[in-house]
């Protein structure tokens, strides 16, 4: 399939042209405004007021070392948060809040045996030092940490995947090789990884963040915990029940933890797995009819999973606002089996498949699924996400959203590991500087996919200076068609 990225539309009419191609509902903003505009008005967060509309998403590097402490590139990493200039710093990355919960070796986690208190604390002082580094001092800004198990994608040590699943998906199961046997996490265990995610938020308020993210994306535990129709017990089935751990986290945290904000980052609707062509590598949604209804997501049309559903997505929206959540990061899909509509990119992954549509159209699907839960809680903030695949148009798009009221802020991830003060230079109205934009190499996802640290190998001199640059050029080369 043929499509031209943004990055190489020339004019700023080309990409409207193409924008709008995708869908006449879409819309981009010819003119800038800096911070006079839209993305440079002010919000309250967490009690304050903060002075933009950029947040940063909370991204891994699969560089903690093994008990979980920081290593110089995490430490860099938060550096560069705190320079980007956004005013919210969402999380920071995902902080598993027990050992057999984290997503890869490296990740960093709530170890009893070490003091966590020393961790965070370094990792926020690096966020105020980046922000010094700009002449931020000055300005409010409000800072998160993402609480986290990772559930069916747990993999702790270098040994392989460890899941921990709490429902049976016929669908996963197949594709990442899971005994159809292997028993579900109990009520008593759930119940004890959420007095680890209570324990966590204590240490967080602790080392003065502002809030903690109970996360519920991706294909993580509590998000999967959302798409447990079939699993039997309290915790599964019925809304309330797929609901109740969620909301005994939150209950508990504000009843221990006063003056702590909860926030929520959530995949607002799943989609069915996608898997790559074998003779094209495309990707395609084969057997998404082998098990209807379709009782393994949450936000998916059960009559057709290709197809979101968003009637239970409101509903939970709404429950965030009745729990008193303020903050809400609205994602879509799961990076492991549908990264095309959850992290657009012309570039896949090694693990992943090309993209069987133009990418805008994933981009598209964040802010159309945005739009479309917004009116269910019309207190919340919303942070949108999706989209770093604009490039050089994202400021227009951006603009023009949260210009329009379709969302509160706009979230940023892979954009800011290779152009850090993206958001900085957006609001001064500097031009952007085209060789620090990110081009969707997925580098930074091929390269822990093999046990490697992540970064941007291809634009960030840091990461380019490191041996393992080479190891992911030559895991890349060898997925080249001969």
């Amino acid at each position: 399939m043929e499509y031209t990225p943004p990055g190489r539309m020339r004019t700023v009419e080309d990409f409207v042209e193409r924008w709008h191609a995708i869908g006449d509902d879409l819309g981009a903003d010819i003119e800038l405004q800096g911070a006079a505009g839209p993305l440079g008005r002010s919000v309250e967060l967490c009690g304050r007021r903060v002075g933009n509309r950029f947040a940063i998403h909370p991204m891994e590097g699969w560089d903690a070392a093994a008990d979980g402490a920081p290593s110089e590139h995490t430490l860099r990493r938060w550096h560069n948060f705190g320079r980007s200039g956004a005013a919210l710093i969402w999380g920071g990355e995902a902080f598993a809040v027990q050992e057999d919960g984290r997503a890869n070796p490296g990740q960093l986690f709530l170890n009893p045996a070490r003091d966590v208190t020393t961790d965070l604390e370094a990792l926020r002082a690096q966020v105020i030092a980046g922000r010094d580094e700009m002449e931020l001092a000055g300005e409010p800004y409000v800072l998160g940490l993402q609480l986290t198990h990772s559930g069916r994608f747990a993999r702790p040590t270098a040994e392989g995947p460890a899941p921990r699943i709490v429902h049976h998906h016929p669908v996963l199961a197949a594709r990442y090789g899971i005994d159809p046997e292997l028993p579900l996490l109990t009520d008593i265990e759930l119940d004890a990884i959420g007095e680890n995610f209570v324990a966590a938020a204590k240490v967080a308020q602790r080392t003065g963040y502002d809030f903690v993210d109970v996360k519920c994306c991706h294909g993580y535990l509590l998000h999967e915990l959302l798409g447990a129709h079939t699993r039997p017990g309290a915790y599964g089935g019925s809304f309330e029940n797929r609901t109740r751990l969620f909301r005994r986290i939150v209950e508990a945290i504000g009843a221990t933890c006063p003056g702590l904000e909860v926030a929520c980052r959530v995949s607002i609707c799943d989609l069915h797995p996608f898997a790559p062509d074998p003779k094209t590598r495309i990707g395609t949604v084969a057997g998404w009819d082998a098990h209807l209804p379709y009782r393994y997501g949450f936000g998916v049309d059960p009559s057709d999973p290709r197809r979101p559903d968003f009637e239970e997505p409101r509903r939970f929206l709404a429950l965030l606002q009745e729990l008193g959540i303020r903050m809400v990061n609205l994602s879509v899909g799961s990076p492991y089996y549908n990264p095309h509509v959850q992290r657009p990119a012309t570039y896949p992954p090694s693990d992943g498949y090309l993209p069987p549509e133009d990418p805008l159209h994933g981009v598209a699907f964040h802010v159309r699924a945005v739009r479309a839960c917004r009116g269910a809680a019309p207190d919340l903030i919303t942070v949108g996400s999706g989209y770093s695949y604009l490039q050089e148009w994202l400021p227009q798009v951006a603009q023009y959203e949260v210009r329009k009221g379709h969302v509160d802020i706009v979230g940023l991830g892979r954009m800011v590991l290779s152009y850090p003060d993206f958001p900085a230079d957006v609001l001064a109205g500097r031009p952007l500087r085209r060789k620090a934009i990110c081009r969707t190499f997925s580098d930074c996802t091929t390269a822990p996919r093999h046990g490697l640290i992540s970064g941007c190998y291809p634009l960030d001199d840091h990461y380019a200076a490191l041996p393992e640059a080479t190891r992911v050029a030559d895991i890349k080369k060898k997925l080249r068609p001969s």
